[in-house]
């Protein structure tokens, strides 16, 4: 008895203290998150860089050509994105009050309506979930936080150039440090094939859908398309809920703009491109997925997007990637990963043998 009540004891104390450890490093990350959200964006974008880079250098192009020509192609990127979109931010930012106000006045007449004919909503439906202001006011902190991002860009290119240098040695010094080389190695290679492939599909079909949105919003007429397909672009990241986010603020302005007709219209867009891409194309392309399950998204999106701010809900996915793979690594943890895949991967994954 006693040496049972003895091991309870010695786990709830190993429990108690990883639990500080992990509110005293949140606590840490949110404090830092101004000088941790450009290099989580510098190893983001890293990552996307990385297959072009290896490669030219496959095909013989000079480590520093590859490198240059790599980072011409992200400056020129960012370049264009600021210009298309730098004004579009600017001229919504300072609509964003008026626009809510018209809103407010929308969402009044549509209570109104239901007071007409005798149905009461409760007021915290009316002032807190049919709330048009929190929406727009969501995107933004978001276009705030972008805007805050590209005055930062010069170290982020900065920090990305020295992580792809890195990147050809990092085998070799996990093979020095590692106590099983071989298998720390393999699964280093397996998380960034893996991370690889599916952001560079993601960041295709992310652009695809951004691009569709875009077009469909300005031959329908609705302010901003430029603006609303980047949105599109980026919280197509998230995967299940990015895109129904992304489309709530464009079918809000065109309520305001042009009627519910045209908030039909939008909505009925983002709708057909959403089923199109992200149910029948995306499902084909990509295969498996990197296997969280909606409710780790989800959760993980609002946790991040609470330690790191908006950019934060944009890096979700791969920050909890990395997560899941360093539990996945070690036996002690492995059945936590396990927790945070989907339900079909739990079906095929397997448990680490254990060590003798």
């Amino acid at each position: 008895m006693t040496d049972d009540s003895g091991s309870r004891l010695n786990t709830g104390a190993v429990f108690l203290v990883t639990l500080a450890a992990f509110i005293i490093v949140v606590a840490g990350m949110r404090a830092a998150s101004p000088l941790l959200v450009p290099f989580f964006l510098a190893i983001f974008i890293a990552i996307i860089a990385s297959p072009p880079l290896f490669f030219l250098q496959g095909r013989g192009v000079p480590k520093w050509l590859a490198m240059l020509i790599v980072l011409s192609v992200i400056m020129a990127a960012i370049t264009i994105l600021t210009t298309l979109v730098g004004k579009s931010i600017n001229d919504f930012s300072v609509s964003i009050p008026a626009t809510t106000q018209r809103l407010s006045l929308q969402m009044e007449q549509f209570i109104n309506w239901f007071h007409e004919h005798g149905i009461t909503l409760p007021q915290s439906l009316s002032e807190d979930i049919l709330n048009p202001g929190a929406a727009m006011k969501f995107v933004g902190q978001l276009f705030s936080s972008l805007s805050s991002i590209f005055t930062n860009a010069f170290l982020i290119l900065m920090t990305v150039v020295f992580i792809l240098l890195e990147a050809t040695g990092l085998p070799v010094k996990i093979e020095r440090i590692a106590t099983n080389p071989d298998q720390s190695i393999n699964t280093f290679h397996k998380f960034l094939e893996d991370m690889n492939r599916y952001f560079s599909l993601k960041t295709i079909l992310s652009l695809a859908t951004g691009t569709a949105v875009a077009l469909w919003l300005k031959i329908i007429g609705v302010d901003y398309p430029l603006l609303w397909g980047l949105l599109a672009f980026l919280l197509n990241f998230i995967p299940n809920i990015g895109s129904i986010i992304a489309a709530i603020p464009a079918v809000l302005l065109a309520l305001v703009q042009g009627g519910a007709q045209l908030a039909l219209l939008t909505g009925g867009g983002y709708l057909f491109v959403n089923i199109l891409i992200g149910n029948i194309i995306e499902p084909q392309v990509m295969g498996r997925g990197l296997g969280l399950s909606t409710l780790v998204v989800f959760i993980s999106m609002i946790f991040w997007g609470w330690v790191l701010g908006p950019v934060g809900m944009l890096l979700s996915v791969p920050l909890t990637m990395v997560i899941k793979v360093a539990l996945e690594a070690h036996e002690d943890t492995a059945k936590i990963a396990i927790l945070l895949g989907s339900a079909s991967d739990a079906k095929t994954d397997e448990l680490p043998a254990p060590t003798e």
